[in-house]
Parts: C-alpha cells; structure tokens; sequence
C-alpha cells in the first residue's frame, strides 16, 4: 500500500504555508501573528484546529516543542508541488486539461512586452528540445 498523498490546500491552509515557506519552524501563535501582519487576523484556535488539519493532509509536520515552549510546524509539501498541483487542477477544471488553451488564454488576456515574448519564446523552444530527446 503505497504512501498518502498530499491533498490541496484551502486558502487558509496556503496562506499559512505561504508563512512557513518563508520562515520554519513556527509555533501557532508566531504563524498568527504573521497572518495578523498580513491582514488576515484570526483566533488562535482557528490557527490551531487549521494546522491539525494540515498534519492530517501531510501538508506540515508537528515538531516536538524545544525547552518546554509550544509545539512547532514546518511544511511537508513544498510551494512548487503546492503550485503544480493547483495549477494541474485549474487546467483540467477550466480548460479541459489543455495546456494549450491555457497558454492562448494568457497570451489574449495579457499585456506582454517584447522582452516577456522573448522569455516565452525560449521557455517552449527548451520544451521542444526536451520533447524531441
């Protein structure tokens, strides 16, 4: 029986693992805090009970508390399997899974300056070269 896999995180669950991505291990009441400075001020049971969840997802870990202080997080998961994983579900939620209307999508829905079109040009010409190996 192969090993559980991580599900999506809500936007809660993101935004808490946005803080841990940039700075871990962190207790709940430091990762609180972080959320308050961010504009998104909850009640430290809301970060509590949102965690637990996030251990049950195999999102963060629980660590062991140091010296007596409080239990601390870090994240499993990091935020480019975060953001492959969201980015695969929104593709085959929208678009049916093609890529390449994703890519029309963008290329009609933004403003893209000659230089970005060149970045662009080079990022499929590499996925071509991959392909062709």
């Amino acid at each position: 029986m192969g090993k559980a896999k991580p599900q999506q995180p809500t936007e809660l669950e993101l935004k808490i693992l946005k803080v841990l991505w940039a700075e871990s291990p962190l207790t709940a009441r430091e990762i609180r805090d972080k959320l308050a400075i961010g504009g998104r001020d909850l009640a430290h049971t809301s970060v509590i009970t949102t965690l637990q969840k996030m251990v049950q997802k195999l999102q963060v870990k629980q660590l062991e508390p140091v010296e007596g202080k409080s239990l601390r997080f870090a994240p499993l998961v990091t935020d480019q399997f975060v953001a492959n994983g969201m980015l695969g579900e929104f593709v085959e939620r929208v678009f049916d899974g093609s890529a390449e209307a994703v890519v029309q999508s963008l290329f009609n829905g933004a403003e893209l300056d000659e230089n970005a079109i060149k970045r662009l040009r080079r990022l499929l010409d590499q996925k071509l070269k991959e392909q062709k190996r």
